[in-house]
């Protein structure tokens, strides 16, 4: 049956029956996908780079070796600091334990007097160790991430290097100056925009998260502010997440005073950082639905784990992107609220050459 012959109803369950399919078969081969992705992004973080030293006379090949060995040394020396903050935190562990059985006391003591109970017994029997042992026990795949991260430096490497080809088989195929051509340009430039600003926006987030807590002097004030450069990525949940650590260590050593001064300061941070600073590095804002965000957070994150939440609006932008070539799926866009980012202003969008 040819798929003209069907009526509406047989092709909308059609199409969600493909769906489905597709979803299920990236489920299943989420690391390769999670792989592929992950060099897409780190492609787009290069491409600018990469333009930029062409146009400085600098071959495709010499340009592409020199981004990856800066890479390396970024990437290299990122994972060298956590790895030495990591491990100054185990060593100090007894340190901790002490502190926590004294922050304990005193919440006992401070709601004692209001009828409030918070089981002496279990507090005190809480073993940093133990806890910490638990979170090494789960780096058992240690080996596994590091060829992940490997394969994704060679794919990325070699897609670099095919960035220059990809675009003349694109201009061939659809014409230079073709409205196809156009928008792809326009909106494959938008979601790099989107990478770039982020990253910029979140380096400058961990720097000064993780520069205050150390001159607060928290523990492993380094290693705090580079989780939150990393889950920055991960929109609304991820700084939240980054901050409770810091909360709690800080708690361990000043009280609820250093706690309650973490928050305030993460609460500042958010309000200068994610708010004017992030409006003033954006061309334009990258407003979308609320609700949109969080279901992509919770759907990515849920097909391909970590990877899928930090690079959660990518991937959405990927998906809508597509969208928005299609002339079948463009109706998409519009229902979500999000077809203004793909379209230039006062231009109506027109038909595929």
């Amino acid at each position: 049956m040819e798929f003209s012959g069907l009526s509406r109803t047989e092709r909308v369950l059609l199409m969600i029956a493909l769906l489905f399919i597709i979803v299920v078969a990236v489920k299943m081969t989420a690391f390769i996908v999670s792989l592929f992705l992950m060099s897409v992004v780190i492609t787009m973080l290069g491409i600018p780079v990469l333009v930029r030293l062409r146009e400085r006379g600098i071959p495709t090949g010499s340009a592409v070796a020199l981004i990856s060995v800066i890479a390396a040394i970024i990437i290299g020396a990122f994972l060298l600091f956590a790895n030495l903050s990591f491990q100054m935190l185990i060593a100090d562990i007894p340190k901790f334990q002490q502190e926590l059985a004294l922050r304990t006391s005193e919440l006992t003591a401070f709601f004692e007097p209001l009828g409030i109970s918070f089981g002496e017994d279990i507090l005190h029997s809480l073993d940093l160790g133990q806890i910490f042992s638990m979170g090494m026990a789960g780096l058992s795949g240690l080996s596994e991430g590091l060829m992940f991260l490997f394969f994704v430096a060679v794919t990325s490497f070699f897609l670099l290097l095919e960035i220059p080809a990809i675009t003349l088989r694109l201009e061939d195929r659809f014409g230079r100056d073709s409205h196809t051509m156009k928008q792809l340009t326009r909106m494959t430039g938008y979601i790099i925009d989107f990478i770039v600003v982020r990253t910029e926006t979140n380096f400058i987030h961990g720097c000064l998260f993780g520069g205050f807590l150390w001159a607060m002097g928290v523990h492993a004030a380094l290693l705090w502010g580079m989780l939150t450069f990393l889950l920055g990525y991960i929109p609304y949940f991820g700084l939240l997440l980054a901050a409770i650590p810091a909360v709690f260590f800080a708690w361990l050593q000043f009280g609820i005073p250093g706690a309650v001064t973490v928050i305030v300061v993460v609460c500042i941070l958010n309000l200068i950082v994610e708010n004017p600073l992030y409006s003033y590095l954006t061309a334009r804002k990258y407003e979308m639905p609320a609700l949109l965000v969080i279901v992509s957070v919770i759907f990515w994150g849920w097909l391909l784990g970590l990877v899928g939440m930090l690079f959660s609006i990518p991937c959405t932008l990927m998906v809508l992107l597509v969208c928005q070539l299609s002339d079948d799926l463009r109706w998409i866009n519009v229902m979500l609220g999000v077809s203004h980012l793909f379209e230039e202003v006062g231009v109506k969008p027109a038909k595929h050459e």
